[in-house]
């Protein structure tokens, strides 16, 4: 059933993305012209009452990318409980002639999960796959079920006296395996790194439906080619992630919190780099705010935040620690006199409760609602070198001015890690799905360029799916794209595994 939207049925933006490509012979068997003459009772007999979905109702949550941009289409959405289920179902899907698209909590920004219309398709959901294996608190990992709800996963270490550091928006939603196959990044990157930096071992079922296992809890383990980081960002287009083990550290005991009000001009790189040094890295977040992010907030709440943005924005700054022994809120007093010693800060609050603390991080975490509540935004997910984090600023602001004068800006995120969400809000009375693609076709592409020039990229933490595969094909370096192309046919070369994400299917 599809969603409700003023423009009315909502459709593969083919101009975002770009064509929808036939499929090449080797794939062809995966495109399912007729569903009805494809069978889906073996399914039904391999996955048991529940493990196979049909009925339009039940399908439209798995066929509608978050962001509302794309209307997929599935005969089915399989639901395996085991490894050994996907296994099966992977044989019977190329046995059979249908494609399948793996799907975590199916919380992409770009279509990595999303079942591409008239290609038959079938979701494989590890939803009722998330059981916790084991936590090893003494040796800090922890191994899961890739159906794992990242929140679970996190409360399962925290009952262990541990920390898992990947922290997500989504993280009450997103699931283990979607966080592997997208390399997830989050608030704590500074710190912890991205899911690469956290995945020691992996299980993964390849489209011939053998097992690679490797799920070792090893730090060090070097016994050739490090496979497992082929499947990390793969966005599912080389297997079936089903199990992952990931390092923990021990449990943040206390943590010291400010609100800082940058002033104007105030070099952000040098600002993150002082704060490195003078807290000896114990900062976990580094999160910046425009004060346009801000009054988006505001205006969803209808009141005053209570905190405001400096002329140079703000700074949501989290120092966090295991031991009690450390002076943490005299760590971060100190740093903060630094920074106001060196003119980058005009003033600053520090959270004096967990209440205090906990408003704070839900102003951070409302914006994207609040620009949802604005009318939709256009959301440009850039990476550049920390050190290009205010050159970048600057000149992708003027840029957006001088080819759509007037256009708001809403821009937020993780730049103590370079990680800019560099949004373009809809103005009042256009189409959202209308503006998306206009920005998409036009000033993105400039905005995109200028990330690139400084040495950044234009995706730093979404992925390619479906909706920036033609981004990857125009800004991507021709050997990496033949190299990524040459592993895809070497792994799945009869196009099985979640065909249309990152590669035109013609390609893959």
């Amino acid at each position: 059933m599809p969603l409700p939207h003023p423009a009315g049925r909502l459709v593969w933006r083919a101009r975002q993305a770009g064509p929808i490509l036939p499929l090449s012979p080797a794939s062809r068997s995966h495109r399912m012209s007729d569903p009805s003459s494809l069978s889906l009772a073996p399914f039904r007999d391999c996955l048991g009452e529940g493990g196979l979905l049909t009925d339009a109702d039940s399908l439209t949550r798995y066929t509608h990318d978050q962001r509302a941009l794309m209307q997929g289409e599935t005969p089915g959405v399989l639901r395996p409980r085991s490894t050994a289920e996907v296994q099966e179902i992977v044989r019977l899907a190329a046995r059979l002639g249908f494609g399948l698209v793996p799907q975590g909590g199916n919380t992409s920004y770009v279509g990595g999960a999303t079942p591409e219309p008239g290609r038959g398709q079938l979701v494989v959901s590890l939803e009722r796959m998330n059981r916790v294996r084991a936590v090893d608190a003494g040796g800090f990992t922890l191994s899961c079920d890739a159906g794992t709800i990242l929140a679970d996963a996190q409360g399962a270490a925290e009952a262990q006296g541990c920390l898992l550091p990947l922290s997500l928006g989504a993280e009450g939603s997103c699931r283990l395996g979607g966080n592997v196959g997208t390399n997830a990044g989050g608030l704590q990157v500074l710190r912890y790194g991205m899911t690469r930096d956290l995945v020691l071992g992996l299980e993964v079922v390849l489209p011939d439906g053998s097992l690679f296992s490797d799920m070792r809890t090893l730090r060090k383990n070097n016994v050739g080619t490090d496979l497992k980081q082929l499947f990390i960002g793969a966005e599912g287009t080389l297997g079936i992630v089903t199990g992952v083990v990931l390092k923990l550290w021990p449990a943040q005991t206390q943590r010291a919190t400010a609100w800082i009000q940058l002033a104007a001009d105030a070099p952000i790189p040098e600002v993150a780099a002082l704060v490195r040094r003078e807290t000896a890295d114990l900062a976990s977040t580094f999160e910046l705010i425009s004060a346009a992010s801000l009054g988006l907030v505001a205006d969803m709440r209808g009141a005053d935040l209570g905190l405001s943005a400096g002329p140079g924005g703000a700074v949501l700054l989290e120092l966090s620690a295991s031991s009690a022994r450390i002076p943490l809120e005299d760590v971060l007093l100190g740093t903060l006199e630094a920074l106001m010693e060196a003119g980058h800060v005009e003033d600053a609050v520090l959270a004096q409760s967990e209440r205090q603390r906990r408003e704070m991080w839900t102003i951070r975490e409302t914006i994207p609602e609040a620009e949802k509540h604005a009318g939709g935004s256009v959301k440009l997910d850039i990476a550049v070198p920390t050190s290009a984090v205010s050159a970048f600023l600057a000149r992708a602001k003027a840029l957006v001015e001088a080819e759509a004068p007037g256009t708001r800006l809403s821009f937020y995120g993780h730049v103590g890690d370079g990680n800019i969400h560099f949004n373009l809000m809809v103005p009042a009375g256009r189409d959202r799905i209308a503006y998306t693609a206009e920005v998409e076709e036009g000033v993105a592409h400039a905005v995109y360029a200028e990330a690139i020039a400084l040495g950044g990229s234009f995706s730093a933490e979404y992925g390619i799916g479906r909706f920036k595969r033609g981004l990857l094909a125009r800004y991507g370096d021709p050997t990496r794209l033949a190299l990524i192309e040459a592993v895809k046919r070497a792994v799945d070369p009869h196009g099985l595994m979640n065909a249309g994400a990152m590669i035109p299917p013609a390609r893959s």
